[in-house]
């Protein structure tokens, strides 16, 4: 018989991960896992979920037996006329692309869970939420600072994953678990892009088409200041270049183009730069603020 005669069956779907919504709930899962004898990963997400995370899912796979992603839209880390209200929000579909990936459990707790009538403690870590970002959103950093600690102490992974995208959260990240001996291995997973260099984003949905094409500026402009870096002109010189060609562009704000310490985000220039560095940056457009971030 032809091959080709032969029925097509789709493959099945693989199940969506269950879903628990309390600390008790979670811990006890975990706890399952551990006396199974197998590693835990994790990967803490706001939803609204793209290939990004997708690929902090399958890095936590890589090395460990169970994956746990949470879901959580954390509050503390938006100031008041930031867009918490509007930020995307679509469980179902996130559990269903999470099926794709061998996601294992799906931690999705609400506000009062996660901080109950009462809570009066906050995380704050010094130095390297001083600049950049902890400058342009104040409270940004200790309402990150607050919630990782959190999640990673209920639910107690040996790995968790975080993308390079958000480079800042990520060094505070590290600081703030080596500070605190919390036992997890912290991996920062490469930034995903889209084909024409934009690093995916669950915000990227608010630009409108000519934004869109617009705001592949930024990883262009971050790409030709390090090639000038490289080839010796100034780091306050091309910090300058870099800001320029995003305002003619039509990024209004530029909150910062800057090079940075990779590790503890020290200011590195005015001149020629002979370290290792990290070129930042964030800007708007429209009402869309994106970062950025690239090595040197």
């Amino acid at each position: 018989m032809d091959a080709r005669a032969l029925p097509r069956h789709k493959p099945a779907m693989a199940p969506t991960p269950p879903i628990v919504r309390t600390v008790a709930d979670l811990r006890d899962r975990v706890a399952a896992w551990r006396k199974a004898g197998e590693r835990v990963g994790f990967a803490p997400t706001m939803g609204a979920l793209h290939e990004g995370h997708l690929s902090l899912v399958q890095l936590a796979r890589q090395r460990a037996q169970r994956v746990v992603v949470s879901i959580f839209v954390n509050p503390t880390q938006f100031a008041p006329h930031e867009d918490f209200e509007a930020y995307p929000r679509d469980e179902a579909g996130d559990a269903a692309l999470l099926a794709q990936v061998g996601c294992d459990l799906i931690f999705a707790p609400g506000v009062e869970e996660m901080y109950p009538p009462g809570a009066a403690t906050t995380v704050t870590v010094a130095s390297v939420t001083e600049c950049l970002d902890g400058v342009a959103r104040p409270a940004h950093f200790a309402g990150v600072a607050t919630v990782v600690t959190k999640l990673l102490l209920q639910c107690g992974p040996d790995v968790a994953v975080f993308g390079q995208k958000d480079y800042q959260q990520l060094q505070v990240i590290r600081r703030l678990v080596a500070d605190l001996d919390i036992p997890v291995e912290i991996i920062g997973a490469p930034t995903a892009r889209a084909p024409d260099g934009l690093a995916l984003s669950s915000r990227n949905a608010y630009l409108n088409a000519a934004q869109r094409q617009t705001a592949v500026e930024l990883p262009r402009t971050l790409n030709e200041a390090a090639q000038a870096l490289r080839a010796g002109r100034p780091v306050a010189e091309v910090e300058a270049a870099a800001v320029a060609r995003l305002q003619a562009a039509g990024f209004d704000p530029v909150d910062y183009v800057e090079v940075r310490g990779p590790e503890d985000l020290s200011r590195l220039g005015p001149g020629p730069l002979d370290v290792p560095g990290r070129i930042l940056a964030a800007a708007r457009l429209g009402p869309t603020r994106l970062i950025d971030n690239i090595a040197v």
